[in-house]
């Protein structure tokens, strides 16, 4: 039975013309409301027209790539990597592709509804980076969104992102747990025992895979975590320096902080610092991902080195079909350990 433009607005619970509005993007919407209409488009599968459903299993020029933050260098070297290799023979536009960098904010309704708007444009390749949001509902509604699109035709990578199982996607992930337990190995070989460890948002895929790594690294020493140890907080410095404030309120005697990644650990070393601690002499501080600025920080920051560029580059070769996708379906993308000036041997008491 066809699907209409009537079945969609009774669905979405507007009219007929809110729904034209939203699909032709001619008018103004409220989001809430467009969201709901492109909700009901999803659920029913509804087409625009004839001639439109004969073209659906075919793609565009268009190449959405969907990321956490922009303005966070983490994606943004992903991104731009990503975008420098979708150009070239392939589409109608002067062999060129179009990319579109959708900024969820975390969202996962921004998410899904992102997802949407590719599927009802005919991507050619999506590109999802970063950690995923830990809950069943959403999961399967990605993975459900995700199917969609690679029957129509669409490939879909996962860059920096756990696999999505049931699904065509091809995942490129980071080794976060392994990163994060030679991190704090290292600071345990040191002789550093009281550890303070400010994560990310509690939800996501990576706070909880890097945390994973760092108590798998005091477990094999046999140190054992006090929960006063471990804060959640944002990937931003203005996490990293509320939450060291918080750390030190609750334990002073603390000698190391492992960040989140590196933008907490600045912030982590402006607290430190405005609370008259010398790093590394009195409390040595690592990040994780090595952020351009992580070596110019004062000192510099030991961390982790994740090979951003490389694998965004390796995420839209693979999209564009110029690479071949590994075997199964799934790499795992190891990072390095970096030691530099913010971590040294604890204070003595």
């Amino acid at each position: 039975m066809t699907v209409t433009l009537a079945d969609v607005a009774a669905r979405a619970q507007v009219s007929p013309a809110t729904v034209s509005r939203v699909l032709n993007g001619n008018y103004p919407v409220a989001a809430a409301t467009r969201e709901r209409v492109l909700r009901a488009v999803d659920e029913l599968d509804y087409v625009l027209n004839g001639p439109a459903s004969a073209l659906a299993a075919a793609t565009s020029d268009l190449v959405g790539i969907l990321v956490n933050d922009i303005a966070d260098p983490f994606f943004g070297i992903m991104a731009s990597a990503i975008q420098g290799e979708i150009g070239g023979p392939g589409g109608r536009a002067g062999g060129e592709r179009l990319a579109v960098v959708c900024n969820t904010g975390g969202s996962p309704e921004r998410e899904l509804t992102y997802l949407t708007l590719l599927q009802r444009q005919r991507a050619a390749a999506v590109v999802l980076t970063g950690g995923a949001v830990e809950d069943a509902p959403h999961a399967a509604a990605v993975a459900a969104k995700l199917r969609k699109l690679a029957d129509a035709g669409t490939r879909v990578v996962l860059c920096g992102r756990p696999p999505a199982p049931d699904t065509d996607a091809v995942a490129l992930t980071f080794d976060n747990r392994g990163g994060a337990r030679a991190l704090t190995a290292h600071l345990l070989g040191l002789g550093h025992r009281r550890l303070g460890y400010i994560a990310g948002p509690v939800e996501r895929t990576t706070t909880r895979h890097r945390l994973e790594g760092h108590r798998a690294a005091l477990a094999a020493a046999g140190v054992e975590e006090d929960p006063r140890w471990t804060v959640y907080g944002r990937y931003d410095r203005r996490s990293g320096h509320e939450a060291t404030l918080e750390l030190l309120r609750r334990d002073p005697s603390l000698t190391a902080i492992v960040a989140a990644n590196d933008s907490v650990a600045l912030g982590a070393c402006a607290a430190l610092r405005e609370s008259g601690l010398r790093i590394p002499e009195d409390v040595s501080v690592a990040g994780f991902d090595d952020l351009p600025f992580s070596i110019d920080a004062v000192p510099s920051l030991t961390t982790v080195r994740l090979p951003l560029a490389e694998a965004g580059a390796r995420a839209g070769r693979v999209a564009m079909g110029r690479e071949e996708p590994p075997p199964g379906g799934i790499a795992s993308v190891r990072g390095e350990l970096m030691v530099r000036g913010s971590t040294g041997v604890p204070r003595v008491p």
